[in-house]
């Protein structure tokens, strides 16, 4: 029975818009309770190769507006709608949990494994707040690779954004959409 109602969750798991999440969004204790689920993920050589920097309140905001220049230095030519979208990316759920990769050159344990610990991070985190009863979204777009926005983020050499995970209450219940057919997608290896 335990069995089945775990992939019930893994089977009903949908992405809401993060246009559609509002208020309210998870406390305090809910938010750390999210991140214990999030943090049970294969982690080769225990390096714990990410952590989480909270993006709530008034900071969602003020990251808008640097977006939206930012966008402008990148392209002064980008349309008025273009620049706007990037100032409101961060103003919709209230709580944006950015998943910093920490990724450790050199190690015996290959970047690429620290990094996909990160994205499993992502994933679990998108599960945890499901669970709880709340709409979530993973999101990257340009702002994820800019080194300009890392550095206004704080992040550190050999750190990167594994995602922006957007959380909150659904303000409508998020659609199904068509799913791969895992029949398709398997082949058998044979020597």
């Amino acid at each position: 029975m335990h069995t089945v109602s775990a992939l019930r969750t893994l089977d009903l798991r949908r992405s809401v818009p993060s246009m559609q999440l509002g208020e309210p969004g998870p406390d305090e204790a809910t938010v750390l309770r999210m991140l214990a689920s999030a943090v049970r993920v294969p982690d080769h050589g225990k390096l714990v190769p990410f952590r989480f920097l909270r993006i709530a309140g008034d900071a969602r905001h003020a990251l808008g507006e640097f977006l939206a220049g930012r966008a402008l230095q990148r392209d002064p030519q980008a349309p008025p709608q273009a620049v706007e979208k990037d100032r409101q990316r961060f103003s919709h759920a209230p709580l944006v949990i950015a998943v910093v990769a920490r990724l450790q050159a050199g190690h015996k344990v290959p970047e690429q494994e620290q990094l996909l610990t990160a994205g499993c991070v992502c994933f679990a985190l998108l599960q945890a707040a499901q669970g709880l009863g709340f709409g979530a979204q993973w999101l990257t777009a340009w702002m994820a690779y800019d080194p300009e926005v890392a550095r206004v983020l704080g992040l550190g050499e050999g750190e990167r954004i594994a995602g922006f995970i957007h959380i909150g209450t659904p303000s409508q219940d998020a659609p199904e959409r068509e799913r791969p057919d895992p029949r398709a997608l398997l082949s058998d290896w044979t020597p």
